[in-house]
């Protein structure tokens, strides 16, 4: 592959959310006790928000978050990273609760999960390349 370091480069916000439709999970970044916490998620991205079903969803109602996801080609040392931070609100009404629990599975099986749609503020997006 060379001696070259690899190239990082700026992703704009479509091609962020494009790459974050093509992952089934990434992480949840809030805060319990205003230290950061994080668990990893299912998500889904729609109408440029992702939207969450978790059992820390509750937790991250109302505040601001982050989520991040990325995805890599090992063999040929390329990958993409994505942040999205925003406020999280929680999914209320009773059909697009049942349309996003048909859509989107718990990671893990545990009490209290919720549905949460992040509103983005901030997209940042990287793509890792070899130079060249």
């Amino acid at each position: 592959m060379g001696d070259l370091p690899p190239c990082l480069t700026e992703l704009s916000r479509p091609e962020s959310l494009r790459l974050l439709e093509e992952v089934p999970f990434g992480r949840i970044v809030y805060t319990v006790r205003a230290l950061p916490a994080i668990v990893p998620v299912q998500h889904l991205v729609e109408n440029g928000m992702v939207v969450v079903r978790s059992h820390v969803a509750g937790d991250c109602a109302g505040s601001v978050v982050a989520f991040q996801a990325d995805g890599s080609d090992q063999d040929n040392l390329l990958g993409w990273s994505v942040t999205v931070t925003g406020v999280a609100r929680r999914v209320v009404d009773a059909d697009e609760i049942a349309h996003y629990e048909s859509l989107i599975a718990p990671l893990v099986d545990m009490g209290n999960v919720e549905i949460i749609r992040v509103f983005p503020e901030i997209i940042t997006g990287y793509r890792i390349s070899l130079r060249g």
